[in-house]
């Protein structure tokens, strides 16, 4: 499973998964509301980091700016598609 973020000049952009087409911003909300939000503390890809932005759409999909308690380095972290295709579908059974 993929997502892509497609934009247009004739519409928004929009995040395109095998099961749902929704806003960028409709998606980047559900994802911080599901805990992907600024001063949280998440474990990812085997790493702790803190949180230093909301999620924001960037040329492969949505990403968070963190820093890695490990390391104090701060980088630009690409959310799972696995996540981003969880909210989407969660977002579709809703509507």
């Amino acid at each position: 499973m993929t997502a892509l973020l497609l934009s247009t000049a004739e519409s928004e952009d929009i995040v395109n998964s095998s099961q749902a087409h929704l806003p960028v911003a409709e998606v980047c909300a559900q994802i911080k509301n599901s805990g992907y939000a600024q001063s949280q503390k998440v474990r990812i890809y085997g790493e702790e980091f803190e949180i230093l932005s909301d999620p924001f759409p960037n040329e492969v999909g949505i990403a968070i700016q963190v820093r890695s308690h490990r390391t104090y380095e701060v980088r630009q972290l690409q959310l799972p598609a696995t996540l981003i295709h969880r909210v989407s579908n969660s977002q579709r059974r809703a509507a």
